[in-house]
């Protein structure tokens, strides 16, 4: 490990110099902010010792340009003119700590083994996630949480087939980055992946998209064109919100998926259709299809394979680790040093709702990011988030059951502790301060208990009631 050293003042540098040296650090040394930055250019550090009083530069105004221009390099200021002030500002602007003069030795070889030990994780994350990306193409899905192994596991097993499949959850979920992983792992990968907007478009509109046209199939038609499904030969495409897509657009989506070929508009031969179809929905597509309003021979072909996404707030245990992957993506693309976040916003993001899932994490994190200095603190979160409180159910236009509203409660209820207690009953039970017994009529009664394992669990059950 290398570090630069940049001190105005001789006696220092030697001093930090012999001290880290004798830790086993490689050290160089710089006078003023030009030759720091400079040499930092020509050989690359792996940690930075940086003077607030340089000079020919502010160090603050150095610190900046550092973590703009090397936005992992971890940096520790040293210096004589300590103050609340320009340790915040210091800590603002991405410093990893803040040490005043004078110094014990023992103090800044702590502080630079944690900078360095830190650095290292940093790079092998980074390594790792690369390798992970190339390997089995989940790298842009966060979680650990149970249900999300549950929904890495579906999705390894499913990638290889050809099979259509549904993914299931609500909006901001990420059901097309499910897509896409689906779509690398399998050996369609170096074939197009093409995401067709179900809602986007009238149903005139979207036929001549999905499938193409001949030239003067209707008044506009001035050339043949190419439909997405065509597009997508040899590869993957994909309906966002299929539950969308207009009745008679659906019945030639269904030919598609029965026969493999389609038909373009006007014209009087069919094509053949080498695509594999994933579709999702935010949409309960059962209660669409006893309402007439989405086909029940197409939900049954769409659903081959279903992959359901859990909300946020049923994996709140993955919120650290979104936000981590989160923050670093937003400071890349807005050229800013990847921000610590305070315990106080951590506890502030944990105890919200997230109504919008994982989107809306991510367009708080990029809007505290932009609007703070290094630090993301509960003052750059918006007021819904900083005073979260349970979210009051709305009513519909149209009305709702209050049986089937309250049942479906229950139902989710049920599942998020099953979850929870990673499909232990009995921890579940504890969770939601019921008996064992009870639980298993309620899970009996939403169809939440697997039939070859009732008989089992009702012995269970019915010997943790007598207990």
């Amino acid at each position: 490990m290398t570090i630069l050293i940049l001190d105005d003042e001789p006696v220092i540098r030697e001093v930090l110099a012999t001290v880290l040296g004798k830790a086993g650090y490689k050290t160089r040394e710089a006078a003023t902010a030009a030759a720091g930055l400079e040499r930092l250019a020509k050989e690359p550090a792996d940690l930075l010792l940086l003077d607030l009083m340089l000079p020919d530069r502010a160090g603050l105004d150095v610190l900046g340009e550092v973590k703009t221009r090397w936005p992992d390099l971890p940096v520790i200021v040293i210096t004589a003119y300590s103050s609340v002030e320009s340790a915040i500002a210091a800590m603002r602007e991405g410093a990893f700590h803040y040490i005043p003069k004078p110094f014990r030795n023992e103090e800044v070889v702590h502080v630079v083994k944690q900078a360095l030990e830190k650095r290292r994780l940093v790079v092998e994350n980074r390594v790792l996630k690369a390798k992970l990306g190339e390997s089995n193409g989940l790298s842009e899905i966060v979680g650990r949480s149970p249900t999300m192994e549950r929904v890495f596991e579906t999705i390894r097993q499913a990638a290889n087939a050809r099979s259509t499949i549904l993914v299931i959850g609500e909006s901001g979920t990420g059901k097309e980055l499910v897509a896409k992983a689906l779509h690398r792992l399998s050996p369609r990968a170096a074939g197009p992946f093409v995401t067709v907007h179900s809602g986007a478009l009238p149903s005139d509109l979207l036929e001549s998209n999905l499938f193409g046209h001949v030239r003067g199939s209707f008044t506009g038609a001035v050339a043949d064109k190419k439909g997405l499904f065509r597009v997508a030969d040899g590869g993957t495409i994909f309906f966002d919100e299929i539950g969308t897509v207009p009745l008679e657009t659906q019945a030639k989506l269904l030919r598609v998926l029965q026969e493999r070929e389609f038909m373009p508009v006007g014209a009087v031969e069919p094509v053949k259709a080498d695509v594999r179809v994933v579709a999702a929905t935010n949409a309960d597509l059962t209660r669409f299809v006893s309402e007439g309003k989405f086909r029940e021979d197409l939900y049954y072909r769409l659903c081959v394979i279903t992959v359901p996404l859990p909300p946020l707030r049923d994996r709140k245990e993955d919120i650290p680790l979104l936000v981590e992957a989160l923050t670093a993506r937003a400071a890349a693309a807005n050229g800013k040093p990847i921000p610590s976040v305070t315990p106080g916003a951590m506890k502030a993001l944990l105890d919200h709702d997230w109504p919008g899932n994982v989107r809306e994490l991510e367009n708080v994190l990029e809007r505290a990011l932009v609007l703070g200095h290094g630090v993301i603190d509960v003052e750059q979160l918006p007021d819904s988030v900083r005073r979260a409180s349970p979210r009051t159910p709305s009513l519909p236009t149209e009305g709702v059951s209050f049986k089937h509203a309250v049942a479906s409660y229950e139902r989710s209820l049920l599942t998020a502790a099953l979850q929870r207690a990673g499909g232990v009953q009995k921890r579940a039970a504890e969770l939601l301060g019921l008996k064992p017994t009870t639980l298993n009529e309620m899970l009996k009664r939403h169809g939440l208990l697997p039939r070859d394992a009732r008989e089992d669990v009702d012995v269970a059950a019915a010997e943790a009631g007598r207990l």
